[in-house]
């Protein structure tokens, strides 16, 4: 599989692997804190002030030093071009499908000259397409890069409200557009970050949330506090109707730090509202006549509790049926009544198992079931009716799945299948044949199933004993001599689950000859609810001790050496890369944290901090302080310790992750590190955390990555020339 994209190889004697110019020093400005009788240093808490000129300056100057030595790896602007070909070969992206009783389907696309997804809608599968939603038209106009935060057409079809950001920001303003005409009638609602369009069956308008208006000054840990839902309808001039006010409203119980989701329940006669913090999956479940739901005097009925362990549920006539971890770390189905719901005698669908019950959706011929064992999804089918039991449906393929859409007025589901060496297909299903066939909704281009390559799932045995899953993606013609460049991914926090996904541009680091690996750590969701938890504030050790782990087995596997060993992730990943390259730095020549949580004890002073507390606790609290201090990257650097080659990868709009998280641990590790490896910090300037990037911002940060580790591994085709 090995190509000759790239210059020539030459002889590995005499190349500089560090070869780059210093980055500029940050001055150290030490702030000290006591917790709980511990005293914590932080040098660079300046940073978190990014509108500081110093801060800005220095960050531009990093940023300029980063971008200066990855544009100087020769392999770099092929390893690019590669990555560009092998995404243009597939002649479109296809995203967040909608499908209406009346045979409209609105989908995202991302065409092969496109840059951005657009919102089209055709009439059937094989109808002719318009264009409703153009972002990059926008993104002429202003120069700023614009994404569709989310979009959501009306019952009928006839109108569409969607969320429009840029930068990267995520910071939605609310349109909406006339179908049939493409006109925009509203003025756009601004400040409704996070939130979606959940249209009443009658067009006459949408509920949605939206953040307080905050006076300059503010602490920036008060924006998503007090978010109030509202109802806006499309007819008549007068304001919004506010339901449901986050820490005032007296209709449900709702935490300031809790956003209020309000949504009418397809084919039901129930409006919910649920109280959803971002990161915790169980929640809280309300209901109220959709026929009364705007009165003001409404009455909202409590049908389970978050301590129930609820993360998923369904309604179908008076029934109820809710996704539990409750004495089922695996999950179980449960079904009671909507009028009188009672989950302490309710009936049990489906009993906990060795399989992870991971969701349920309601159709109008029966209730879908998706699971999982290992990294293998599998569906089950309950039809309506007394006596009726789940029964596991034939899928057309192994690998990933996911349900794309499912209406509770139509027969049947749409769902997503991938692998680890397959692009994704949308299947439909047909409960009268009982079959799945292929929509062609999402083409397959030359490369979304290459031949030569293979996986493999392995078991780890973790610093404790306990087994953690390894997925190990490589060409068929590699060879277990230590000579593999590794690329190894992880996450693991919220329970999430890091399923089997191929995209054709990873094929351009299987063509080098890389190996990409995904640990599946604790913290993650690959057990269930039991593996979340053993990786979870005080148990989040296991988190990075897991990756250790997996790391320390590639080598002995002979799949690579320390030398040839990456170790990457991002976002919540940041904990896990950072506290493996500082518990072992031995074992990783290169560590890639993107957008990463690299300062967790002063994650909580941040806008998104508050939010996160449930999943990674808060410094007011002892037992939780510490696990904050054990799994803060910055706080375990060390003076006089030799540390990979790092890379880190931030968007200066970032609005989950602060940017300052990885400033400050770029600044300590160059201060820190006697390696002589270079640490680099990377800031897109158009970017955020990632979601509504465009395809060149995704190409242009593997093609950074990957040019990295690929230098730091020795790869001649990859050396700077000698300074």
């Amino acid at each position: 599989m090995r190509t000759s994209l790239l210059v020539p190889a030459a002889l590995l004697a005499g190349i500089a692997l560090t070869a780059q110019a210093a980055p500029p020093v940050a001055p150290v400005k030490p702030v000290t804190d006591t917790f709980f009788g511990t005293t914590v240093t932080d040098p660079y808490r300046y940073m978190e002030d990014m509108a500081a000129p110093d801060v800005q300056a220095w960050a531009k100057a990093q940023n300029a030093e980063a971008r200066a030595a990855l544009d100087a790896i020769p392999g770099r602007n092929p390893l690019l071009k590669r990555i560009a070909e092998l995404e243009a070969s597939v002649p479109s992206r296809v995203a967040n499908v909608r499908v209406l009783p009346n045979g409209l389907y609105f989908y995202e696309k991302r065409a092969a000259d496109a840059n951005q997804f657009k919102v089209y809608v055709r009439h059937g599968l094989g109808g002719e397409e318009k264009l409703l939603i153009d972002p990059e038209a926008l993104a002429k106009t202003t120069g700023t890069p614009h994404a569709v935060n989310f979009y959501q057409p009306s019952d009928s079809g006839k109108y569409v409200a969607y969320g429009m950001s840029e930068g990267g920001s995520e910071e939605a303003s609310i349109h909406v557009i006339e179908v049939a005409t493409g006109k925009e009638i509203i003025e756009p609602i601004d400040r409704a970050h996070y939130t979606e369009a959940y249209w009443m069956p009658d067009d006459s308008g949408f509920f949605f949330f939206r953040q307080k208006k905050l006076p300059p000054g503010t602490p920036e840990t008060e924006k998503y506090k007090h978010e109030t839902s509202y109802f806006h309808r499309l007819k008549g001039n007068g304001p919004d109707q506010a339901i449901i006010t986050a820490g005032e409203s007296k209709a449900i119980e709702i935490r300031a730090e809790e956003s209020p989701y309000v949504a009418p329940v397809a084919g039901s006669p129930y409006v919910i509202a649920i109280p959803a913090n971002g990161v915790q999956r169980e929640f809280s479940l309300y209901v109220a006549p959709r026929a009364k739901v705007l009165d003001p005097n409404v009455k909202w009925r409590k049908l389970f509790d978050r301590s129930d362990n609820v993360t998923d549920f369904a309604i179908h006539g008076d029934d109820l049926y809710v996704l539990t971890h409750q004495n089922a770390p695996r999950f179980k189905v449960l079904r009671t009544s909507v009028t009188h719901p009672d989950l302490a005698n309710a009936e049990e669908i489906v009993p906990a198992s060795r399989q992870v019950v991971v969701g349920l959706s309601a159709a109008k011929d029966g209730l879908y079931i998706r699971s999982r064992d290992g990294t293998i999804g599998k569906l089950s089918r309950l039809a309506w009716g007394k006596g009726e039991k789940p029964v596991a449906l034939d899928l057309p393929r192994a690998g990933s799945l996911d349900i794309a859409w499912i209406d509770a007025r139509l027969p049947g589901a749409l769902i997503e299948v991938g692998s680890w060496t397959r692009d994704f297909v949308f299947y439909a299903y047909d409960p009268k044949k009982n079959a799945f066939a292929d929509t062609g909704l999402q083409p397959t281009g030359p490369y979304g199933a290459p031949t030569d390559l293979e996986s493999k799932e392995v078991l780890v045995k973790s610093w404790d004993g306990v087994e953690v899953p390894l997925s190990i993606v490589y060409p068929k013609n590699a060879k277990r001599d230590g000579s593999n460049p590794v690329h190894l991914y992880g996450y693991g926090s919220y329970g999430i689950t890091d399923d089997p996904v191929y995209i054709p541009r990873f094929l351009a680091w299987y063509e080098l000859g890389g190996v990409r690996a995904t640990c599946h750590v604790r913290g993650g969701g690959a057990y269930g609810e039991e593996w979340h938890l053993a990786g979870k504030q005080t148990t989040k050790p296991n988190t990075w001790k897991d990756f250790i782990a997996c790391g320390e087995y590639l080598i002995k596997e002979g799949w690579t050496t320390s030398a040839k060993l990456a170790i990457n992730g991002g976002s919540a990943g940041g904990i896990l890369v950072g506290r493996a390259m500082t518990e072992r730095p031995d074992l990783f020549a290169v560590a890639v944290p993107q957008v990463g949580v690299l300062n967790a004890l002063r994650a909580e002073f941040s806008a998104n901090g508050v939010p996160n507390i449930p999943e990674f606790g808060t410094v007011k609290d002892e037992t939780q302080f510490k696990a904050l201090l054990e799994m803060d990257a910055l706080q375990h650097v060390k003076d006089g310790v030799k540390y990979p080659a790092t890379l880190l990868m931030t968007g200066i709009n970032d609005p989950r992750v602060p940017p300052w998280e990885s400033f400050k641990m770029a600044a300590r590790l160059q201060a820190a590190s006697t390696s002589g490896k270079p640490v680099l910090l990377r800031i897109d300037y158009e970017g955020g955390h990632g979601i509504g990037s465009t395809k060149t911002q995704r190409q242009e940060e593997y093609a950074d990555m990957w040019s990295f580790m690929l230098w730091q591994f020795g790869d001649a085709r990859f050396q700077p020339a000698k300074q």
